[in-house]
């Protein structure tokens, strides 16, 4: 309770102990002035905004716990696809399949270079000019794991164990016998069960040669006039490999070895030079079983696989 007399009053309470109340002089509200913020359940109120001094911090960056701070918006992405988009590995089911392959540990695929280009005649091959990690398709659509080099006479194509560092098989190709170079999408026959997506390239050393019957039926046959390339499943992994698996640029360098290569050594009785095709890769597989087996569970790649052996 207020008194509001102006006089003071003194009340003496048990124990002779005396309380004094002085007056409280009581203000007339402005005009204007509502006392609907005195209500708790009222939120309309809001509070009048303090005037900044110079040299004073701001007092609003108070209620985020950095004074003299504004708040602003998000910097970066923030949803969960945006920032996935911008890590290094999409998703972590990405990351354990990328991670499995050999030849993306450290120091691998460096040691692979190394091991080849030991390997290397100089005297038949000559210098190396180019590098590049691709996925070799057969003529059943199993793709096997390839280091194909491009030196100033050949075409080496070579198995490479990333497991045991180990050139396991090389086979060379004179870039004068190179006649024709095709790339596009690949194709199966009208009845086929198969289906491949992307593109590739194929490189025909023997134009007149057709592959015959027993071959085209022999899964494991290796006196095919031509050899199909396309991408290795880690070429976006990040740009050195990247550019280790780009097939446009192996096709042009390899169709300018060639064309020098034909001007320097032609062959005798045979129309020198290249012909550059862009049409459909054509798969003459049908049902491809085992291919598919192969191909899903990459087992054409040097790939940790636990305590199962490949």
């Amino acid at each position: 309770m207020l008194f509001c007399s102006g006089h003071t009053q003194d009340i003496t309470m048990s124990e002779d102990k005396t309380v004094t109340l002085k007056p409280v002089d009581l203000v007339e509200p402005e005009p204007g002035f509502s006392s609907s913020h005195l209500d708790p359940a009222d939120t309309s109120y809001q509070p009048p905004a303090l005037d900044k001094t110079p040299g004073q911090p701001d007092l609003q960056g108070l209620d985020s716990g950095h004074p003299g701070t504004e708040e602003k918006g998000p910097v970066g992405p923030t949803t969960p696809d945006a920032v996935a988009q911008g890590n290094r590995w999409t998703s972590t089911l990405d990351q354990f399949k990328l991670k499995r392959f050999f030849v993306l540990r450290p120091g691998t695929m460096d040691q692979a270079l190394e091991d080849i280009k030991a390997l290397v005649n100089q005297d038949e091959d000559g210098d190396v000019h180019g590098v590049w990690l691709m996925a070799e398709v057969d003529h059943w659509n199993n793709e096997r794991e390839r280091v194909v080099l491009i030196t100033d006479s050949s075409l080496l194509i070579c198995k490479y164990d990333f497991v045991m560092l180990n050139c396991e098989n090389i086979q060379r190709i004179p870039l004068n016998f190179v006649d024709r170079i095709t790339h596009g999408n690949f194709s199966f026959p009208q009845r086929s069960l198969l289906t491949r997506e992307g593109e590739g390239v194929r490189v025909f050393w023997d134009r007149l040669r057709e592959p015959s019957f027993s071959s085209r039926w022999n899964p494991f046959t290796t006196d095919y006039p031509f050899s199909t390339f396309t991408y290795h499943p880690v070429r976006n992994i990040d740009h050195r490999f990247t550019a280790l698996c780009e097939i446009q640029s192996f096709r042009e360098q390899l169709t300018e070895a060639a064309q020098k290569a034909h001007l320097k050594k032609p062959i005798p009785g045979k129309a020198n030079g290249v012909l550059v095709l862009n049409q459909p890769l054509l798969i003459e597989s049908y049902v491809g079983l085992m291919s598919f087996i192969g191909n899903q569970n990459k087992l054409g790649y040097c790939l940790a696989r636990g305590n199962i052996g490949f």
